[in-house]
């Protein structure tokens, strides 16, 4: 055994040789952590931030050290983006439906919960879109931009990767370009890749793809900018959606990972997110 594993295997009491008796070794007290937390509008999630805040108190969103997220994926979703100015670590405890991106709840050992856990960093995607009509919209999206198709015809779209035009014509259901951190979400679902959290890829992946009919899809490196052109837009219109942000009757997007903005996720020691990825990726 290495002597990095006997000190965490240490017990809580030491044997002092020449006293003859066992004097106990005080455990550190887990720091004082300015917390805020913030719930979706489920009732259990509601109730559990009541419950948690008369127990560890609330701090002022603007000046806590971590955000406390109750709710599910969604919600954890809709608490980055408030953090996207601030930069504050979220930790989220399941009080949903999902859950892959949060925590098992429990009201015990928050304190020392916190200070064990380790961080995920991750990177929006900044999608800018046309309208047909030429109006500009912008939008960060954590897990994926999705083009849709809006009508019972399927969408056309011309795909270039860097100014170079790699698919001519894409007929399909719809297209995305997803995030490691989305690859489990609705890019897995669309039969996408599932990425590692530090593999620097993005996911681009066809929605129900008609032609080319092989066309399964493509790993890009994160700093690739990928442009889509909606092809018969008067007669197949497309909408745009960056997570909460839909764009109708788009002409154009542009999509590319914004570097500059990096947002925490916190899991619990021995729980982290890349295991997750790598346990699902065994799921049957």
């Amino acid at each position: 055994m290495s002597a990095a594993n006997t000190r965490k295997c240490k017990p809580p009491f030491d044997f002092d040789v020449r006293l003859g008796l066992r004097s106990l070794v005080t455990k550190p007290t887990p720091p004082q952590i300015r917390i805020a937390f913030a719930a979706s509008d489920r009732p259990e999630a509601q109730a559990a931030r009541e419950r948690l805040t008369a127990r560890y108190g609330a701090a002022d969103p603007a000046d806590a050290q971590v955000i406390v997220a109750l709710g599910g994926d969604g919600f954890m979703l809709e608490t980055l983006h408030t953090v996207m100015e601030r930069r504050t670590p979220v930790f989220g405890m399941n009080r949903g439906s999902v859950g892959f991106l949060m925590n098992d709840f429990e009201e015990e050992g928050l304190l020392e919960r916190l200070a064990g856990a380790g961080r995920a960093v991750i990177h929006p995607l900044q999608m800018d879109a046309w309208t047909e009509a030429g109006q500009a919209h912008s939008g960060l999206a954590i897990n994926e931009v999705s083009l849709l198709r809006q009508t019972r015809q399927s969408a056309k779209l011309r795909i270039s990767v860097d100014s170079r035009v790699r698919l001519e014509e894409l007929s399909c259901d719809g297209c995305m370009l997803a995030t490691a951190a989305g690859s489990t979400a609705y890019n897995l679902s669309a039969h996408g890749p599932i990425i590692p959290l530090d593999s620097r890829v993005l996911a681009l992946t066809p929605i129900s793809a008609f032609r080319p009919r092989r066309w399964r899809g493509a790993l890009l490196p994160h700093q690739s900018k990928v442009c889509f052109e909606v092809l018969e837009p008067d007669k197949r219109p497309v909408s745009a959606t960056a997570d909460d942000l839909e764009v109708r009757r788009v002409a154009r997007v542009e999509v590319r990972e914004r570097r500059d903005i990096a947002l925490t996720m916190l899991f619990d020691a021995g729980r982290s997110f890349e295991e997750r990825v790598l346990a699902e990726q065994f799921a049957s």
